[in-house]
């Protein structure tokens, strides 16, 4: 059965976004410097990606706006909106753990659940994550978007791999 992988980076104090929702803080201590790449090897594996809006939103008009990062993958964005799909990309308005339920059952490849905190918060409350592989940068926030939520779920993990560069801490869990 497909594998559903929680793939992102979040700030020391668990926000994936600023209050104003940027990103722009997601980077090591020496913004320059590369690190080690677990996320060229990752997306090899995957096949099917889930986004919410504000996501999708943010990849097309501030992270990549001139042309699609994900050309190789199926890629689904939950919305109320009513969008028209394309080739590559699904805007649906089926709930989060409805979807990723219908696509792990169909053959296929790793499932990236791409963002955001309510789409992460929906699957981890319904224990559809399979995988957590979180960045850990290195800046405390304070406030902004949590991506986990305060809703005293309980999710027991076993630690399968970490690694570390230029400030970053990359783990990755596996459901116990």
């Amino acid at each position: 059965m497909r594998k559903i992988v929680l793939y992102i980076g979040q700030s020391l104090d668990g926000y994936i976004a600023d209050t104003a929702g940027g990103v722009d803080w997601m980077t090591g201590e020496q913004p320059s410097t590369a690190g080690v790449d677990t996320y060229t090897p990752f997306l090899k594996t995957v096949d099917t990606i889930i986004m919410g809006w504000t996501t999708y939103h943010q990849i097309v008009t501030d992270l990549a706006p001139y042309a699609w990062p994900y050309p190789d993958q199926q890629t689904f964005v939950i919305t109320h909106q009513s969008l028209a799909s394309t080739e590559n990309v699904v805007f649906t308005t089926i709930d989060p753990v409805t979807l990723a339920a219908q696509l792990k059952a169909v053959r296929g490849e790793t499932i990236w659940i791409n963002g955001g905190a309510s789409v992460v918060q929906a699957l981890q409350r319904a224990d559809l994550i399979d995988v957590y592989h979180l960045a850990i940068l290195p800046v405390i926030l304070g406030s902004g978007t949590r991506l986990f939520a305060d809703d005293g779920a309980t999710v027991l993990l076993r630690l399968t791999r970490q690694v570390s560069a230029n400030g970053i801490v990359e783990m990755t869990y596996e459901r116990r």
